[in-house]
């Protein structure tokens, strides 16, 4: 089977036609893995369109009618894709939902979005929608994968997955012309079908149904498959969660169009190992991911001996120098070359391996600014690791950085075929192949979010450096100033923050006022582990976070940060004055983060106004109560005192705060 990029015909214009295509060119090559009972099942592309294609005629038998919505929801599982494909090939519309979200969220997604059927993974999902039954009145059927559990629920209008596919089995012996009827219904579909509905993460507000249609996902796919050079030799790990755009592209709508295979892990849980296991090609993770794996061997390092130890960081010292320019084919001499290959195989060669990363050709991060020490560790091992910036509403990629030009302080430049300018007002706007058709039900949004000669707004803020690459400086609307003028990004002050290894959240606060102020939230196993070594005893979150030795280590942090903001002369003006680490973690659940982990800003300024007012008034502490939701459901209370640090100002070059004015 040739191993070449092949590229989507004009005739191929939705998925269910790119299913039939690789059945048809490379139906004996491996398309979906799934770890079960700890066994690697595969199924090729021949065996998928089966699958779907059984799935899909049972489906019609219960009621499915071309445009139904099908909320998909639960964790990555072949069963669940096999479900989008099938819906997509009827004519339907899949609707994927956060695996994690609360009843009162499935309810609110659901209800918006008009679904008729929901294909769920297991119990746990089940019953969040039975228990909104009032809230949903137009489901009118409910499928899952999982069965345990489920033997003595009300069948009436619940069916087992493989149970839809024995009726579609069935049908297909029964009716000689079922399997022609399949493929009319993939041949009625158009490319200008809605292909998926995707939700917004609810960053600034309600949650928008992102329309997409066929023909743009296929053509954005197909940019960036050609881009990256992906085959059907490739393979990806498919953990992100199913109704984030990325897990929709870069593993769905990427791996039909290359035909290469995609791997369900066991669970969440299992994730690292599984990762180790398949060894993907291609590899997607957000920063907070590398974060933790670095921390991971750095803490295990501590535990080795001293020989290995020297061993360990010297090499890391030979690939700091030459590793990235290596990488990008630069010159290096011939000495340097020797070294780093020593290297490769005593120290980057067992690391990668270790983490899973041994056969990654291609690999992305995105989702927030990565640290660039950070990003230059994982690219000087000879990891090809990039960035891009994309949006939902753009079918992911805005930007993407191409081999060979590829810089920690950017995110690229704009991906294939898509524009980008700066608005006067420094916002970026763009136009894609892949971007959106509408918002669903709410022409208002639509219209404020994209002109009439096509541009989509991205509400964030950012310029181009000199060599066109772009830089995100925050959020438009966040963007503001202190009272002395100085410019306020709390993001990019926020970043800055996570950049370490002890510090998992921050909100920066300031705008309108005297001088800039944080939030802070520890990493529990960052910290964890240090107070493990260091003999320090704790109960909880909440006990360690108020430790003043862990306040001492986040004040050291703190202090690095606003030197470097001292010695940026636009950014000089909003350090640090004052900080305080917040009693209990940011929680999806709680409402202070969305389900793609993004600090929801304006919720916690109105949940926390109290602990805001005691950074402004001069306390030194700040007695605090706060409801909390526990994992079952119930609420209940956390009670603290949280003390409050200042922070010196740091001596910066003359003239920041009189620019910015």
């Amino acid at each position: 089977m040739a191993d070449a990029v092949a590229a989507a015909s004009p005739a191929e214009d939705t998925f269910p036609k790119l299913l039939l295509r690789n059945a048809r060119i490379r139906g004996d090559r491996p398309a979906i893995r799934e770890k079960d009972l700890g066994i690697w099942q595969t199924w090729t592309w021949s065996e998928v369109a089966d699958e779907v294609r059984a799935f899909g005629l049972g489906f019609q038998e219960l009621g499915f009618r071309r445009g139904s919505r099908v909320a998909i929801v639960g964790s990555n599982r072949p069963s669940l894709y096999w479900a989008i494909m099938a819906t997509q090939a009827l004519g339907g519309v899949p609707v994927p939902v956060y695996a994690d979200a609360v009843a009162g969220e499935l309810a609110q997604v659901l209800a918006d979005a008009d679904v008729s059927f929901a294909v769920v993974e297991d119990q746990e999902q089940v019953d969040k929608i039975l228990s909104v039954r009032d809230r949903t009145p137009t489901i009118e059927r409910v499928i899952y994968d999982d069965p345990r559990g489920m033997r003595d629920y009300d069948h009436a209008r619940l069916h087992p997955f493989t149970h839809v596919q024995e009726i579609g089995r069935r049908r297909l012996e029964s009716d000689p012309g079922a399997a022609e009827a399949w493929l009319a219904e993939i041949d009625a579909g158009k490319g200008s079908d809605i292909s998926i509905m995707l939700y917004t993460s609810g960053t600034t507000g309600r949650s928008k149904g992102v329309m997409l249609s066929a023909e743009r996902c296929i053509a954005a796919a197909s940019d960036t498959v050609a881009f990256d050079k992906l085959t059907d030799r490739d393979e990806a790990l498919a953990y992100l969660p199913l109704a984030w755009v990325g897990d929709h592209y870069l593993n769905y709508a990427q791996g039909m169009v290359a035909g290469f295979c995609i791997a369900c892990p066991e669970s969440m849980e299992t994730v690292l190992q599984d990762l180790r296991e398949i060894g993907p090609t291609f590899y997607f993770a957000p920063p907070r991911v590398f974060e933790n794996n670095l921390t991971t061997v750095m803490i295990r390092m501590e535990d080795a001996g001293r020989l290995k130890q020297r061993m360990f960081h010297y090499f890391l010292g030979v690939a700091k120098k030459y590793g990235e320019r290596i990488l990008n084919g630069e010159r290096v001499p011939l000495g340097g070359r020797l070294l780093y290959g020593l290297g490769e195989l005593l120290v980057y060669g067992p690391l990668k391996n270790v983490l899973g990363f041994s056969r990654i050709r291609v690999a992305y991060t995105a989702g927030e600014a990565i640290g660039p020490d950070l990003f230059s560790f994982y690219r000087s091992l000879g990891m090809n690791l990039k960035q891009l910036y994309g949006q939902t509403e753009a079918f992911l990629y805005v930007t993407a950085h191409a081999d060979g030009h590829v810089r920690a302080d950017t995110v690229g430049p704009p991906a294939p075929n898509v524009e980008i300018q700066i608005a006067g007002s420094g916002e970026v706007i763009f136009r894609s192949p892949g971007q959106f058709v509408a918002y669903y039900k709410n022409d208002e949004a639509t219209r404020e979010a994209q002109t009439e000669d096509g541009w989509v707004h991205t509400g964030d803020a950012g310029f181009f450096a000199k060599d066109g690459q772009l830089k995100i400086i925050d959020r438009a609307k966040d963007v503001g100033k202190l009272t002395d003028g100085s410019l306020f990004a709390p993001k990019y002050i926020e970043n800055k923050l996570k950049f370490f290894p002890n510090i998992k959240e921050a909100v920066a606060f300031g705008d309108g006022r005297a001088f800039a102020t944080v939030f802070i939230n520890i990493d529990l196993n960052s910290v964890g582990n240090w107070a493990e070594r260091n003999n320090v005893s704790y109960g909880s979150y909440q006990e360690l976070a108020a430790h003043s030795d862990v306040y001492g280590m986040v004040e050291e942090h703190v202090a690095s940060v606003n030197r470097d903001l001292a010695a940026e002369e636009v950014m000089a003006g909003a350090q640090i004055r004052r900080f305080l680490i917040l009693h209990k973690e940011l929680d999806a659940d709680d409402g202070e983060l969305t389900r793609t982990q993004k600090v929801r800003r304006s919720f916690i300024a109105e949940r926390y106004a109290p602990l805001i007012e005691a950074l402004y008034d001069g306390s030194d502490e700040k007695y605090v109560e706060t409801e909390v939701t526990f994992e079952d459901g119930r609420k209940g209370k956390i009670r603290a005192t949280v003390e409050i640090r200042d922070m010196t100002e740091v001596p910066h070059a003359g003239g920041a705060r009189e620019a910015a004015e």
